[in-house]
């Protein structure tokens, strides 16, 4: 066949080094933080911000990539329905969200006890190819989800696969994918082994490159399905997309590399472990912050029911949840323009208010004091935190 000639590095083989200490350590690592992310409740509507806030980032990273020029801001307008582009620019927003739709449809697919068998397949990756071309104007010869008969060049570099040889390489692809080179020997293993297998499918269709158009944007929904379908939380099944796009040039540089080297696929999967761990740390730290903000609204509250109920006690904690949201240091003086309803109570009795509502809250630690200036005690939960040395104490 041609491409044993042409495309040599094709080899569908990966052999991991058992004594590569630094790489089992990042799997390890990634292995332990997703269990983290999958088994911390969460509020619905902070889950649910969660879940729109790396779909679109995923959804962008993976059009972002291939050209598409519309922003973060956008795409989550579009997520919502509220996005509106001018005729000229409707090709964009078809592109963005046929990712979309497809994400979400793969997603409902694979939570549904009772669906249909989602195995990686030729017939599977053909309806991501057709997906991503929805409604897109397409090259000359081209069909969506269908192989292509013709050369392609990818950056005016690459070449793909011979066209008369992509039908049998993507069948060898798919029976490789789904061999026992890719099943963990136990469950323990089996997020580090669906993250090399989701990375090395990515870059076997960007090596072959079947189809006459979408390629990139089809190798990262298989790669979102494999991560997906194998345990990853849907926020992080969209991290690696992202890491690609952040950063684009690292991305095409370790593909080349790995091609030129004759298949070495280990420098690709450490860039890409890299890049989903850092995206890993990213989520927890955000959940993080949503905790605590849990567990400092509960504390509030708290201190709020030992007193007696009134109107007063009701526009203090409003106050100490207003400098909360507000999230900086505020000047007293400005405290009755915080928000439109604090305006309209402190209208009706001035800075003697204000005042004596700052000073309750200080006395029960709710806020902080400085030249003049207040926040809200946010702090105080750290308290609750177990204790442990730092790294500066350690150090000393």
């Amino acid at each position: 066949m041609k491409y044993e000639t042409s495309h040599p590095w094709l080899k569908f083989a990966l052999r991991l080094p058992q004594d590569d200490s630094r790489l089992w350590l990042i799997l390890g690592e990634i292995a332990s933080k997703v269990q983290h992310l999958s088994g911390v409740p969460l509020r619905p509507d902070v889950a649910d911000d969660l879940h729109r806030i790396y779909l679109a980032k995923g959804v962008l990273a993976t059009t972002a990539i291939e050209g598409n020029t519309l922003s973060e801001d956008q795409v989550r307008q579009l997520i919502d329905g509220k996005l509106d582009l001018p005729k000229s620019q409707k090709y964009l927003q078809q592109e963005v969200q046929n990712i979309v739709d497809l994400c979400n449809d793969e997603a409902r697919q694979l939570l549904d006890p009772n669906g249909a068998d989602r195995s990686l397949c030729m017939d599977l990756i053909r309806d991501y190819n057709r997906g991503v071309l929805k409604g897109l104007e397409l090259p000359e010869g081209t069909v969506a989800g269908e192989i292509r008969t013709h050369s392609v060049v990818v950056g005016h570099v690459y070449r793909g696969a011979p066209a008369e040889d992509c039908g049998y390489l993507m069948d060898r692809l798919c029976t490789w994918l789904n061999s026992s080179d890719f099943v963990p020997p136990d469950e323990e293993l089996r997020i580090p082994f669906a993250l090399i297998k989701s990375i090395v499918a990515h870059v076997y269709l960007a090596w072959i490159h079947p189809f006459g158009d979408g390629n990139g944007r089809t190798a990262r929904m298989m790669e979102f399905h494999v991560l997906f379908a194998n345990g990853i939380p849907l926020p992080a099944a969209h991290l690696l997309s992202d890491h690609y796009n952040l950063t684009r040039t690292e991305y095409y540089r370790e593909l080349a590399k790995a091609s030129a080297s004759g298949g070495d696929l280990l420098p690709f999967i450490r860039y890409a472990l890299r890049g989903f761990l850092d995206g890993l740390r990213g989520q927890i730290a955000l959940v993080r912050e949503q905790q605590m903000r849990v567990a400092w609204e509960n504390y509030v509250h708290g201190q709020f029911r030992k007193l007696k109920s009134s109107p007063t006690q009701k526009r203090r904690r409003e106050l100490v949840f207003d400098l909360t949201d507000h999230g900086k240091w505020v000047e007293v003086s400005s405290i009755p323009l915080l928000t439109p309803k604090l305006a309209r109570e402190y209208a009706k009795a001035g800075d003697r208010m204000v005042q004596r509502d700052l000073n309750a809250v200080a006395k029960m630690q709710l806020i902080q004091r400085r030249h003049g200036k207040v926040t809200a005690n946010r702090g105080m939960i750290q308290a609750f935190l177990p204790r442990r040395v730092r790294e500066r104490e350690a150090n000393s």
